[in-house]
């Protein structure tokens, strides 16, 4: 039942990702040429430096990062990248040139937090400034916020709860005559660059997605028996089959491909382990002894 979910999530997102782009099964090929001469070339050029820089298995985000930069960068126009702003916050070509971090986002990577930086200001443009931030993790739709000065009931405001995401709060006059919020989840909606991130990530899958002019493939790379074997082992005994797991695991290739076809995060939380063990191949890390180890032992 919950691999059902997962096909269903993929189904979902390559219809929005389709509908975005015009791709049925998105590629990194494609992805840079349709970004080249919207972003631009300089800049796609840079993007292509730091999805290189992230490991194996992070590569993925990176390329969905940029795919919300190119939504955003046909809905903003290109002028988004050179943009001045007040304060600390600088122009957007000079966080890709410099790789500064910049709040709120610099628990991101910088192709993350550009990604997270158009989605908002796409949602600003078309729903106007949030007037405050909420957490969704609550589910409590009352008085979340102070109401900002002169909001009158019935009023609807625009909030914050995600980068991209935006929800209503209905203005209300509660029975001692004071005004109060009401959060709409029914409004709950998210900007085409959030929309597109997310869609393209889940529609792509973890790869493998090899970039334009790179070399080595990196996704060549042979992989160890006995690593291997630890990991095929484990997740046939935890209900993988082989038609997920492949055939055959050689280079890094087959296994990124095999993380994909087994839908870990769609099952139970014993497979967290199975996920660090085979990332930890994936991105040749010196961890992987310690992660076959905890896999042995469970």
């Amino acid at each position: 039942m919950r691999q059902a979910h997962a096909e269903d999530a993929r189904t979902e997102a390559r219809r929005v990702i389709s509908n975005l782009l015009g791709e049925e099964q998105p590629t990194a090929a494609t992805l840079i040429a349709d970004a080249r001469p919207v972003i631009g070339a300089e800049r796609i050029e840079r993007c292509l430096e730091l999805a290189l820089g992230a490991s194996l298995t992070r590569r993925s985000a990176e390329l969905a990062s940029i795919a919300a930069l190119l939504v955003g960068t046909g809905e903003l126009g290109e002028e988004w990248w050179t943009k001045k702003r007040g304060g600390k916050l600088p122009a957007p070509d000079e966080v890709l040139a410099t790789a500064a971090a910049i709040e709120p986002w610099t628990d991101l990577t910088v192709l993350e937090m550009l990604a997270a930086w158009i989605a908002d200001d796409a949602a600003d443009a078309l729903w106007g400034a949030a007037v405050a931030e909420v957490d969704l993790d609550s589910w409590q739709a009352e008085d979340r916020f102070d109401l900002p000065p002169g909001a009158k009931a019935g009023e609807r405001l625009v909030v914050h709860f995600d980068a991209g995401g935006r929800l209503d709060a209905v203005v209300t006059r509660r029975s001692d005559e004071d005004l109060g919020s009401n959060l709409d989840f029914h409004s709950l909606r998210y900007s085409r660059p959030a929309e597109t991130q997310w869609s393209w990530g889940v529609a792509a899958g973890l790869g493998p997605h090899p970039l334009p002019g790179e070399s080595p493939d990196p996704y060549a790379r042979e992989v160890p028996d006995e690593a291997v074997t630890i990991l095929r082992d484990w997740a046939l005994r935890h209900g993988a089959t082989i038609e997920q797991l492949g055939e055959e695991w050689h280079n890094v290739g087959h296994v990124v491909a095999a993380i994909e076809r087994v839908d870990w995060m769609w099952r139970g939380a014993e497979w967290f382990g199975w996920w660090r063990g085979a990332s930890a191949l994936v991105d040749d890390s010196g961890y992987l002894p310690h992660r076959l180890a905890e896999l042995a032992a469970g």
